[in-house]
Order: structure tokens, then C-alpha cells, then sequence
């Protein structure tokens, strides 16, 4: 039962997310609202990330975040997003498939080299710092494009651009 609606859950906003990257305006990739924001491509492209990020929460059981650099250089354009986006989508799919309940319950720890950040069960994992974690960012992501007057899709139902 907790498989079926981790995969339920992920599953919609993966699509959810797509929808997002689908829209992003190429022309206002380093566009960003304020100066300690993220630019439009560099939030994009941390959504990506965050797929990895899932990934390695059924991998393996932990993620240090000292191994990994702070920041890569943001994807330039909608297609190399959308790329990399569905190949993790497909990566993340196939690893959800395969893991049992059982892998679920099992602890994952989050740290940045020995400092333990969080250390729970794979399960709340996925579901906070992974899909949680990806919503509030695809949120900022639909600030951005409202105040660049872009069409924000809707998530759970129409937006305030679908209405008729």
C-alpha cells in the first residue's frame, strides 16, 4: 500500500513538473526576479537535479553532499532540460518498480560529510525531500513565468491562464 501511493504521488508530479519545463521561455533563461534568486534556468535545471537526488534515495543508503559540486552550470535551453529530465524520469521509474516495501522502511540518510542532515526511512525521504522538495521549487518556477507573463499550467486543476 505505501508503494502504490509513493508511486501514485510520484508518478503525477512527475508529469506535473513537465508540464512546467515545457513552457520554459528560452529567451529568459537568465532572467531571475531578485539577486539572491536562482535564474530561470538554474531553477530549471536544479529540478532536474533533484530527480538525481531521488535516484540516489533508492540507490543507495545515504547521500553526501559534500561529494557533489554546489552547483552546476544551468541548462541553457528547453530541450537539453526536457532531455535530461524524461532520461532521469525513466531511471527513477524503473528503480521505483523494482523496490519493495521492505526497501522503503529502510533508513536513508542525508548528510554533508559527517554532519547528519536527515536520517529516515526511504519512504518519507522520497516523499519530503524529494517531492516536496520538487513541488516547491516547480512553485517558484510559476512565479517566475507569472512575472514574466508566461501561461502557468495547472497542477491540480486550471489555472488562473486555463479558465476560460
Amino acid at each position: 500500500m505505501v508503494k502504490q501511493l509513493i508511486v501514485g504521488d510520484a508518478m503525477k508530479e512527475m508529469a506535473s513538473t513537465r508540464r512546467i519545463l515545457e513552457r520554459l521561455p528560452e529567451e529568459h533563461m537568465s532572467w531571475k526576479p531578485h539577486e539572491k534568486s536562482m535564474t530561470l534556468g538554474g531553477l530549471a535545471t536544479h529540478l532536474v537535479n533533484l530527480l538525481n537526488w531521488k535516484i540516489a534515495i533508492l540507490q543507495y543508503p545515504e547521500f553526501d553532499l559534500s561529494t557533489v559540486p554546489q552547483r552546476r552550470e544551468p541548462l541553457v535551453n528547453r530541450a537539453d532540460v526536457l532531455e535530461e529530465f524524461d532520461a532521469n524520469v525513466g531511471k527513477f521509474e524503473k528503480l521505483l518498480a523494482e523496490c519493495d516495501e521492505q526497501t522503503l522502511g529502510e533508513e536513508w540518510t542525508l548528510r554533508h560529510g559527517s554532519h547528519i542532515i536527515l536520517s529516515e526511512p526511504r519512504a518519507i525521504a522520497l516523499r519530503t525531500f524529494g517531492l516536496s522538495h520538487m513541488v516547491h521549487h516547480r512553485a517558484q518556477l510559476g512565479v517566475y513565468f507569472r512575472l514574466l507573463d508566461i501561461p502557468v499550467p495547472g497542477f491540480y486543476g486550471p489555472s488562473a491562464d486555463e479558465q476560460a
